[in-house]
């Protein structure tokens, strides 16, 4: 029975996806296309608590195979999925929170075009996940992967018909290929390494990897976490991500999606303890993300966009913990982040469907008696972020600090205690500008403000309850339910028993750092609102840089952006004046030969013209091939190259 429940939880989603995909806009109404959708994500959230009622029943993982896929010499891939605690925390996430938000996009997405659209990306995005966390070996995570990314496209540029929209999709999808190319290299040494892409067969055979080959295995991982789940320098695709409707926001870029490169970190967890190196590697790149995001998010006036740099320092955090060995508190993390991230969108949501489609918090201002549900919401979500006991945010945030801390990662405790204070101050600002003091609205507006029906108000309330509770789950710190659930595939992460009083300390300071960011933030923008705008206009410089983030894309631009065009210009100049010129100086000689040479010059010159046209044609027959056209082709060819230098990485490590 358990078998089958596995098998039908990314089926109902996918039957919805084909249902809505291919008929939805002929042969049912707008009705039926959300309830297809939200209803088959449901059935996958029931599917979802009976398999994990069984695997906490019977302490045991699940491997299913539902078809057999590719099989041939020492190569064998299945389509199956592996069910052990990991995959289980990340399901009840993804079908969850993923049901709510499907639910609230019902009352959101009202009356906007492509409404059966929308629906159907969303599906298959979740079908792309539940594949990615499922899998049981690295090609099916590949193809989920993938998947996630192809949503992210189709969602962020869901406006396609706006410029900035489909910019941003195409940056999203570009900047996640950079991240792929490491993923598929890993993927490559991995087989070559074991001659077999299973997990458990791979985790099993581990120990016979030598450091520098896991560290080569790991770092090439690392880059396709670092792109998917936008860490420096791979981050700039997240905050305009938020081109995209509110829900998208909510579920793949704040829920789910860009917490993949954390799955696939902890999920590979034994490769990485092979090598310092790459672990070191992970905890800074997490610990710089956490603090850079943060800084930036002090200064952004649009309500997504301060919400989504808060997302890229809260990846950054649990990339800190898997950096330092605390695996179970970087999924701990993923789980509450999910509660009360997706809560903050989803409000953020309602406030600007309330206010007409307005983002910018400089417009907004006295909204806590306007829209009170929304706004208490709100509210819960940003106590939870800002890590103030006893919401979900304070137990996972200060688990990961206290672990820095006791294991004498001194440097990326303090990093995570400025992010923390940074990062409860941006909220708190968030929250006085948008809720309190006088109104900021045009007349026009704030007429029109009114609360969001309750298909968008009840989803808060349930994520809402998650955040003020869930952060349970994980208490008594490092010893909760939880940990205890994860421990045999995310192991201890090098926990030894702390003495209460340390702990009590520890988590008195991790509180006084949040309460300390709130009560600036009160000060600045409650009690004396005119200061910011002073200390801007005396720092300048440095409100400009986190205005403008630090100019990475202006960076970006430079060094990358406008030299891949001038290589461009360069190629068609090449194409214009060398190849034409050639076929013109061709077609002179042929001229000239026919207009005063002898017969026998004529001749020579002509058989010579042939044997040049002939060699051409051959040599263009052969590079034509490269160039037909087909997307499949060029794939390929990719995956060829990509190989090529997965091997000779191994030869040089080899060596």
């Amino acid at each position: 029975m358990t078998d089958l429940l596995i098998k039908l939880i990314p089926v109902f989603p996918l039957l919805a996806v084909i249902a809505n995909g291919l008929f939805g806009r002929y042969l049912w109404s707008h009705d039926w296309a959300h309830r297809l959708a939200w209803g088959s994500v449901g059935l996958s959230f029931l599917c979802t608590i009976g398999v994990v009622a069984d695997v906490l029943r019977t302490g045991t993982a699940h491997e299913v195979i539902a078809y057999q896929w590719i099989f041939g010499g020492d190569l064998t891939i299945n389509l199956a999925y592996l069910v052990d605690p990991l995959t289980c925390v990340w399901l009840l996430v993804v079908t969850g929170v993923g049901f709510l938000i499907h639910v609230y996009s019902v009352g959101y997405m009202h009356g906007e075009d492509g409404f059966t659209r929308f629906f159907t990306y969303m599906n298959l995005f979740m079908v792309s996940m539940l594949l990615l966390v499922m899998g049981n070996n690295y090609a099916v995570l590949f193809i989920g992967w993938e998947g996630v990314g192809l949503c992210s496209y189709l969602l962020i540029g869901y406006y396609y018909d706006k410029v900035s929209a489909a910019k941003a999709a195409s940056k999203a999808f570009v900047v996640n290929r950079i991240g792929d190319a490491g993923f598929l290299l890993a993927i490559f040494l991995v087989f070559i390494n074991f001659k077999t892409l299973d997990y458990t067969k791979v985790f099993a055979q581990v120990g016979q990897l030598s450091p520098d080959m896991a560290t080569a295995i790991a770092l090439c991982l690392l880059v396709g976490a670092v792109g998917k789940s936008a860490q420096l320098p791979l981050h700039t695709w997240l905050p305009d991500a938020m081109e995209g409707p509110t829900p998208v926001s909510a579920l793949i870029h704040a829920a789910t999606m860009v917490t993949a490169g954390v799955y696939m970190v902890v999920r590979n967890h034994a490769i990485f303890d092979l090598s310092p190196v790459a672990m070191e590697t992970v905890a800074i790149v997490g610990g710089c993300t956490a603090l850079f995001a943060a800084t930036i998010g002090l200064v952004q006036t649009d309500i997504k966009r301060v919400l989504a740099y808060s997302t890229v320092s809260q990846l950054g955090y649990m990339f800190l913990g898997c950096g330092i060995g605390a695996y179970t508190a970087a999924v701990f993390h993923v789980m509450t982040h999910a509660f009360f991230k997706a809560l903050l969108f989803l409000s953020a949501g309602s406030v600007i469907h309330a206010l007409s489609g307005e983002q910018d918090i400089r417009k907004m201002g006295g909204l806590s008696k306007k829209i009170p549900w929304t706004y208490r919401l709100f509210l819960i979500g940003t106590v939870a972020i800002a890590g103030i006991p006893p919401l979900a945010g304070f137990w996972s945030k200060d688990e990961i600090m206290g672990h820095a801390f006791v294991h004498h990662h001194y440097v990326f405790y303090g990093l995570a205690a400025l992010g923390a204070f940074l990062t409860s101050f941006y909220m708190f600002r968030l929250t006085y500008l948008t809720f309190y003091g006088p109104s900021r609205m045009d007349h026009h507006t704030e007429e029109h403000v009114h609360e969001s029906p309750m298909v968008m108000v009840g989803p808060l309330m349930a994520l809402g309850l998650l955040s003020l509770v869930g952060g349970f789950l994980g208490f008594p710190p490092e010893h909760g339910w939880l940990h205890q659930f994860l421990a045999p595939v995310a192991g201890v992460g090098g926990e030894h028993e702390v003495g209460t009083g340390l702990v009590l300390t520890l988590m008195m300071i991790a509180t006084g750092i949040a309460l300390l960011g709130w009560g600036l933030a009160h000060y600045l923008y409650s009690m004396n609102p005119a200061a910011p705008d002073r200390w801007a206009a005396k720092a300048q410089g440095i409100y400009n840089t986190l205005l403008n983030k630090y100019y990475v894309d202006e960076l970006y631009d430079v060094l990358v952006v406008e030299p891949t065009k001038k290589l461009g210009l360069a190629l068609d100049w090449f194409d214009r004046v060398v190849i034409d010129g050639i076929v013109r100086a061709v077609g002179t000689m042929a001229e000239l030969g026919a207009a005063g040479s002898t017969w026998a010059e004529k001749h020579v010159i002509y058989g010579g013209l042939n044997i040049i046209g002939y060699g051409n044609h051959l040599l263009a027959k052969q590079w034509r091939q490269l160039q037909s056209g087909m997307v499949h082709h060029y794939a390929a060819i990719i995956i060829a190259g990509l190989f090529l230098l997965a091997v000779v990485i191994q030869l040089i490590v080899q060596r």
